[in-house]
């Protein structure tokens, strides 16, 4: 059973980081959000911040939002996200309001990761949600996108 659960979520990461190189190739922070139901990819989104000038548009909220507009209801429970990059606090915290069910991430984020890295708002016991979370699903490929993109932003 864990070995299945591996398998899915590298799958489904996979189809997360080919969210990220879209985004990459719009000169947008390479980070894509795969969110899944019963199996099922129900959304998938990149980040568009810049595309849409939103500070809120990425990735993990794109996702969030497009998910819950096909199922007509802002629960989503039974939900797993797949993002390349560990949430910020904003995205964290939208998928505790959704009720996602899992969260599973690719690379982790020392400088604004709020599922374990600088804090951990989806398992807060303060919170009346928690999420399941897996971290670490593919993270050189995760990372490497991210380095390529920002080592290329230096070299302008």
């Amino acid at each position: 059973m864990l070995y299945e659960q591996h398998l899915n979520d590298e799958t489904f990461m996979h189809r997360a980081l080919l969210e990220a190189k879209k985004a990459y190739l719009k000169g947008e922070v390479p980070v894509g959000a795969v969110l899944t139901l019963d199996g099922q990819v129900i959304a998938r989104a990149h980040n568009r911040r810049e595309e849409l000038q939103d500070p809120t548009a990425h990735a993990e909220m794109l996702a969030i939002r497009e998910a819950a507009a096909k199922l007509h209801s802002w629960r989503l429970v039974g939900a797993t996200l797949y993002v390349t990059l560990e949430p910020c606090s904003m995205c964290a915290g939208a998928l505790v309001l959704a009720r996602v069910t899992r969260l599973v991430y690719g690379a982790p984020d020392p400088k604004a990761g709020a599922a374990g890295s600088i804090t951990n708002l989806v398992e807060h016991e303060a919170l009346n949600h928690r999420l399941s979370v897996t971290g670490g699903v593919l993270q050189d490929e995760c990372s490497a996108i991210l380095k390529q993109f920002f080592s290329e932003l230096r070299d302008e």
